[in-house]
Order: C-alpha cells, then structure tokens, then sequence
C-alpha cells in the first residue's frame, strides 16, 4: 500500500514538474508573441497617429474590463471552490452561469454608453487628441470596445480552467491571439487601416473558442439564465473590491500617462508602449518567475505563523529579482538607444521615433527593481489577507506619479513621464519594506544593502566592458550584431563575476532554487 501511495507521488510530482516547464516554457513564447507583436505595429506605423489612434482604442477596453476582469480572477476561484465543496458541482456552475451572465449585461451597457458617448470616453483616455488623430481613434474604439464581451468570457473560462487544473489551455491560446493581432496589422497597412481594430476583436474570439471544447470537457455547460438574488455575487464583490481598488489606481496611472502623453507630442503615446513593452518583458519574464516560485512558500509560512522561516524565504525572493533588475537595469542606462534600434528601427519607425522611445526606455530604467521589489513585497500582505497595505501603497504611488508627470514632462517631454513612473516605483517600494518591517520585524535590510551594493558594482563593471567592446566592433560589423555580441560578452562577465565573489545570498537562493527543481 505504502509502496503504491508513493509511487503515485512520484508520478503526481513528475506530472506537476513537466507541467511546470511546458508553463514557463509557453509563457515565454508568449510574452516574444507580445513583443513581436509591437515590433510589427512599429515597423507598419512607427510612432504616428495611427499607433497613438490604436493603443488608445486597446487601452480603452483594457482599462475598462479590468476592474471585472481582476475581481473575476481574485474572487471567482476561492467562491466556486468553497460552493462546490458545500453544494457540489451543479451549485458551482450556476453560479460560473450567474456571474458571466451578469458580466455579460454589463458589457452590453458599456459597449452601447461607449458607442453614444464615442468622442467624450477617447477624451477621457487622451485629452490630446484632435482633427484626424480623434476621428479614427473614435472608429478604432467603437470596433474594439466590442472585445469587452469575449474578454469577459476569456476571464472566467481561463479561471474555471484553472480550478480543473488545466492550465496549458489558458498559456497557450494567448499566442494565436497576438498572431493574429500581428496578421490585422500586416493586413490593415495594405487594405483598410480598420482592419487592425477589426483583427484584435477576432483574436479575442478565436481565444474563447480555443478555451470553450476545454471548458466544455471538464463539465460545463452554459445556459442562458441569470438570478439576480445570488448571494454569491454579492460576496464575491464584496471579497473583491479592495483588490479592484488597487488595480484601478494602476490603471488611473496608465490613463494619466497617455493623456499627458498625447498632448505632449504625436506618437508619444506609441513611444512609451514600446518603451514600456520592453520592461513588461524584462518583468515577466524574470521578476514573475520568481513570485511564481516562492510565492506558495510564503502563503504556507504565513499560514504557519513560521515568521523565522518567512524572513529567509523574503530575502531570498528580494536577492533573486535584485540579481537579474538591477544589471538589467544598468545594461539598458548603457544601451537604450542601441536597444530600441535593434528591436524597431525599421519600416515606418524613423528617427524621431527613435528617440522618442529611447528616452522613454532611459527613465524607466531606473525603475526597473522598484517594479520588481513592489511585486515581491506585496505577496506577504496578500498571504497574511491585507490588502489594505497594497492598495494604499498604490494610492501614495498614483498621487506622487500625477504631481511628478506634470512637473518632469515640462522638462523631459515623454522621458519625464517615464521618470515619474521609476520614481514613484522606487517609493513605494520603500514605503512596503517600511510596512512589512512593522508587520513581521527586521528583514535583514542590511544584508540586503550589502548584496545590492555588490550587484551594483558588478552590474556596472558588466556595462562598461560591454560598451567598451560594442564601441570597438560596432566600427568592423554591423552595429545590431555588434550589439547582440556585446550583450552576451556583458552577461558572461556579470555572472561570471557574482560566482567569484560568491555572495553568501546568491549561493543560497541557487541552492534553493536547485533543491525546488529537484524536489519537484
């Protein structure tokens, strides 16, 4: 018996470890999709009124259903579990069936306000825009408005997916999306600039109907009905609302931006996507995979009460975003022209494009690892059930991003937006460790100081001989290829450095690391 027990615990382990890898492995295609995907739209459109015309007819959508769509993914998963442990299964989808439907409806008043009040919402977004720019950002937002019912549907089938433990299904539909988004904007440059409007709603499409025969398979069925008495609902809202809170003072700070942006200069809303694209990047990718790893040991050790432990496992997760944003961050200080050149200087993407993202790329370097601080930081208030601290601290965040954005862009145009955003970053990041000092005690910060001034030094010894070596071969070859070589000789140098320096921190979170991968 003992022996069969086990080895279904080693089968379940090499399950979740092979389920595990395919995951960062999709996430990873996706997050190239995405930046693809904004490369194709620089190389058609560069930074013009089209690109501004389009992101703000996307960023209405967004902004508008993420108020949903973030109390779908923080409130539908904990209620569905506890309804269909106490009610079972058929209890559990009439709920999923009430709360879509109401979702839905609410869509359907948006879409038809948006549709009446076309001209006064793209206001709202970019007070900026004028004469042409206006026109077709009011004909890109009626067509993409209409998203908001699939992105509805995406949301609660992605989390009915993941309750069911299906997760490839959700990773993977993302990516026909953005090819498809890639092929509306090849499309629209030759046939109708609507098109590119038009492709991003088919993309949302084509994501439901990757989701529905999955969600189909694990038992769901939908029904056309709604009961607008569902307790449910209501204690899902009210489970919600702080989180949702929080995530529209992100989004207030995305709409400030934009609308500064637009009245500073034509393609400046563009310039600050690409810019900020290649951060959305640089954190995903490394910044994410780190919350992703230590996050379910913090919730444990917060439920154990194992303060001890809940302090290493913090200084860990500190030490490895430190190890991978701060050169990061130096590299892109060193290189930011360079880097915007190699990615999108191309097509239609000119030389005023250039350097308008450039500089934008430039400030938000040193942002960088406050963004990643902030995202560490979080996870042991929302473990320990307060989202009262987060959701304050972005409050602090979006007033100290609204006064800096309108002093620094008088001096800074779009550099002085981005500047703005690093600064309030590194603020409250500084504001959470405050916080989280008060709630569990020291965390070591001087341990932490001492291992960042350490990757610092490193980081710019890593810079300096990369551009040293790009400066003396971007004259013999061609000055990407010199760029890409620089880059790897940079990369080596750091890492080869932190090894020989063994930093008793760094050799600890690799041991940690080795023995999760190990143990899964």
């Amino acid at each position: 018996m003992n022996k069969h027990y086990s080895l279904l615990k080693l089968l379940e382990r090499a399950k979740m470890k092979k389920t595990a890898m395919l995951l960062i492995l999709i996430s990873l295609i996706s997050k190239f999709s995405g930046l693809l995907r904004d490369i194709v739209l620089s190389y058609f459109y560069g930074a013009s009124i089209i690109s501004d015309a389009y992101l703000i007819s996307q960023t209405i959508p967004i902004v508008i259903f993420s108020f949903i769509g973030i109390g779908i993914a923080t409130g539908y998963m904990p209620m569905y579990t506890g309804i269909k442990k106490d009610k079972g299964v058929l209890e559990a989808n009439k709920f999923t069936t009430n709360l879509l439907n109401s979702v839905l409806i609410l869509c359907f008043i948006i879409i038809i306000f948006t549709f009446i009040n076309t001209e006064f919402v793209v206001k709202l977004f970019a007070s900026g825009f004028e004469g042409e720019t206006l026109i077709i950002t009011r004909q890109f937002t009626r067509i993409s408005i209409i998203g908001i019912i699939f992105i509805s549907i995406v949301n609660i089938f992605s989390s009915f997916l993941q309750i069911n433990d299906k997760y490839i299904i959700s990773a993977i539909s993302i990516i026909p999306m953005n090819l498809i988004i890639i092929l509306s904007i090849i499309l629209s440059s030759k046939i109708d600039i609507k098109l590119i409007a038009i492709g991003s709603v088919i993309a949302i499409i084509v994501q439901v109907s990757i989701l529905v025969p999955s969600v189909d398979g694990n038992g769901y069925k939908y029904k056309f009905s709604i009961d607008f008495k569902d307790e449910n609902i209501k204690k899902m809202l009210l489970l919600t609302l702080p989180t949702i809170l929080g995530i529209a003072i992100n989004d207030i700070n995305v709409l400030i931006d934009r609308t500064i942006a637009s009245n500073i200069s034509i393609g400046g809303i563009s310039a600050l996507n690409y810019a900020n694209q290649i951060n959305r990047f640089i954190h995903g990718v490394f910044v994410l995979s780190i919350a992703t790893i230590f996050y379910p040991t913090i919730s444990k050790l917060v439920v154990k009460n194992d303060i001890g432990k809940l302090k290493i496992v913090l200084n860990q997760s500190i030490t490895g975003v430190l190890i991978f944003t701060v050169p990061s961050s130096i590299g892109i200080l060193f290189f930011s022209e360079e880097i915007i050149r190699l990615l999108f200087e191309r097509g239609a993407f000119d030389l005023n494009a250039m350097l308008l993202t450039s500089s934008a790329l430039f400030f938000y370097a040193f942002g960088i690892v406050g963004t990643g601080l902030r995202e560490i930081l979080s996870r042991p208030f929302y473990s320990m059930k307060d989202t009262k601290t987060p959701t304050l601290n972005a409050m602090i965040g979006m007033l100290i991003n609204i006064i800096l954005n309108i002093i620094l862009s008088k001096y800074l145009g779009i550099g002085g937006l981005a500047l703005a955003t690093s600064i309030s970053a590194i603020i409250t990041s500084f504001l959470l460790i405050y916080s989280l000092r008060k709630k569990i005690g020291s965390i070591g910060i001087r341990s932490i100081l001492f291992t960042t001034m350490k990757i610092m030094a490193t980081s710019i010894i890593m810079g300096v001989i990369a551009r040293v070596v790009y400066n003396n071969t971007s004259e013999l070859i061609n000055y990407n290829l010199a760029l890409i070589i620089s880059i790897i000789i940079g990369v080596v140098t750091y890492f080869s450095i932190l090894i020989f320096m063994k930093i008793e921190e760094v050799d600890l979170l690799i041991m940690n690391l080795k023995a999760r991968v190990m143990k899964n």
